[in-house]
């Protein structure tokens, strides 16, 4: 072994966090001595600690710095020294989560006219390796991670949300920002934990179960086997499904699998597999804990559908393990409600509806949380929307209230139920953030799509549907009616009724996985989907889409 190694995560370029310690660290021979020191662009050492190794692993604080570039970090033990340039010192964000965070750059809606732009953002970007397993080839793998700039040939790979979150952040507080990704498509957030927090509680354990029984008079060896040979079978599907896509594009699901064999996506349950619980928590996220943070930045949730009913749980144990292992339970916590989404030959499952719920909640109580509400940034019959410049934007402004407190709650936040009163035949809600009332867009193409959508499923949808929906306490919805308030001091409130509902009990919007979405607050964010109770109806949830995600971007 050696005296002393760096993290990876440290290189040429880094970023560090400004206005706090810096935890600098790394692996070494127990009793050695460490001495890290960074200095300015001038070559003057304005920080210095010193550690010793204990149990093979070792930590260095640098004490907190303002905002800089330039600075040389040096890491060193005995005769080695380890000697890292360009280093600034800024703000850095983790974007964790699946797919639609790790979606690149170069492929986005806005992406390529970006990439033109020779002027430098300010916005440097560390992605923790892919790698789902740790073979005899991972720690080689990781030594070749680095801190990339803006300009180099990945800069088309970064994660499209985190450079336009980072550009407009940099631009805003005149500082370099640090992207580090920390995602892959596909994943539940069981992945991104470690099993003691899966085993706390039972309904959380039904993901560890699945694939401990699974794994069951498995050796490793024929585990592992089995992943391979199911990644070369599903590269070779892949391949036919894309040409088939490209060839029809209007192909039904059940036709291509009809024509290429069913879709094994995502693999056997077993140690190789990324989508594992906890497997990535082991293989990414530790690789770079505890680096200082600003925060974190999130946007995972679809593939938890199947089990909607389990993700506040889920999620809060996921929020309260990454705080506790970077020692900070304040770590703001931004992430996206997610936005609309059903392909056209599924039947609306509801699915997304809790895990928007589920998301909502978990924004009302955990505290240093901020919630972007994406629902109307979705992508007709596709989990992937393309366009991601807004929904950065959105995340940004939340983290200049819940990180930097430079705007206020009402002017990053879009409305959100707060109360209801019941008067016979209706009911008026009132909302936060939405003291200067709701703005009304039409949203006639989704409004469309949907109305098609149930259509295929024989529902026929009034031509007067708006989103809003009433029941009485039979929990039979029918589309209501609504107002917006007008009188002095109630701006912020919805009256709803329905000729159909003589004595109300339930309301709800948009509560459908896609639909139309009309109501925004002035400042652009629009009106979270919500039910009034959870006792409205029998759960139909208990389906979920055909289709998962079997595209990598």
């Amino acid at each position: 072994m050696e005296s002393m190694t760096v993290a990876s995560v440290f290189s040429n370029h880094c970023v560090l966090q400004r206005e706090k310690p810096v935890c600098v660290f790394g692996e070494g021979v127990d009793g050695n001595l460490i001495e890290a020191s960074l200095a300015d662009s001038n070559g003057i050492i304005v920080r210095s600690n010193k550690t010793t190794v204990n149990g093979g692993k070792w930590k260095v604080y640098l004490p907190s710095l303002q905002a800089q570039n330039n600075c040389t970090l040096t890491v060193a033990c005995n005769s080695v020294s380890k000697v890292f340039t360009d280093v600034a010192v800024g703000e850095v964000w983790l974007a964790g989560g699946q797919s639609n965070m790790e979606f690149e750059l170069g492929n986005c809606t806005e992406g390529p006219a970006e990439l033109k732009d020779e002027k430098c953002p300010n916005v440097r970007f560390y992605y923790t390796q892919k790698i789902a397993w740790k073979d005899e080839h991972f720690f080689d793998s990781e030594k070749n991670t680095s801190w990339q700039i803006w300009g180099d040939e990945w800069t088309k790979a970064w994660s499209a949300i985190g450079y336009f979150f980072g550009k407009k952040l940099a631009k805003d507080l005149g500082v370099t920002v640090g992207i580090i990704g920390c995602n892959w498509g596909g994943t539940s957030a069981s992945a991104w934990v470690d099993r003691t927090t899966l085993e706390k509680d039972s309904d959380l354990k039904t993901y560890l179960d699945e694939y401990d029984d699974a794994e069951k008079g498995k050796s490793i060896e024929q585990q592992i086997k089995e992943f391979d040979d199911y990644e070369i079978f599903h590269a070779d599907w892949s391949k036919k499904c894309d040409e088939l896509y490209k060839k029809y594009p209007q192909i039904e699901w059940d036709e291509i699998q009809k024509r290429l064999g069913m879709c094994q996506w995502p693999g056997p349950k077993c140690c190789k597999n990324p989508f594992r619980p906890t497997g990535l928590y082991d293989c990414m996220l530790t690789r770079i804990m505890p680096y200082s943070l600003k925060g974190f930045l999130y946007y995972q949730g679809e593939s938890d559908d199947h089990k909607p009913t389990f993700y506040y749980k889920l999620f809060a144990a996921l929020i309260d393990k990454w705080r506790t292992d970077w020692s900070d339970n304040s770590l703001p916590f931004i992430f996206v409600q997610l936005p609309m989404h059903r392909y056209k030959q599924d039947k609306d499952f509801k699915n997304w509806c809790l895990i928007r719920e589920a998301q909502l909640k978990a924004y009302e109580t955990i505290k240093k949380t901020g919630m972007v509400c994406a629902a109307d940034l979705g992508q007709y019959n596709d989990i992937h929307p393309k366009a991601k410049k807004t929904i950065a934007e959105r995340m940004e402004k939340i983290s200049l209230h819940t990180a930097y407190h430079l705007i206020s709650s009402d002017a990053a936040n879009g409305p959100i139920p707060k109360n209801m009163i019941v008067e016979g035949n209706k009911i008026t809600i009132s909302f936060a953030h939405a003291d200067d009332g709701f703005v009304l867009k039409s949203d006639d193409e989704e409004k469309q799509h949907y109305f098609d959508l149930e259509k295929r499923q024989n529902i026929k949808v009034p031509e007067h549907f708006t989103g809003f929906e009433v029941a009485g306490t039979d929990g039979i919805y029918f589309a209501a009616d609504f107002s917006f308030g007008k009188e002095e001091g109630a701006l912020n409130t919805i009256t709803l009724s329905s000729p159909k509902v003589q004595e109300i009990k339930f309301a709800r919007y948009a509560w459908y996985n896609y639909g139309p979405v009309t109501v925004y607050s002035h400042n652009g964010i629009p009106l979270t989907p919500f039910r009034t109770s959870a006792e409205d109806s029998v759960d139909t949830s208990k389906g979920h889409a055909k289709i998962q995600q079997i595209m990598e971007v």
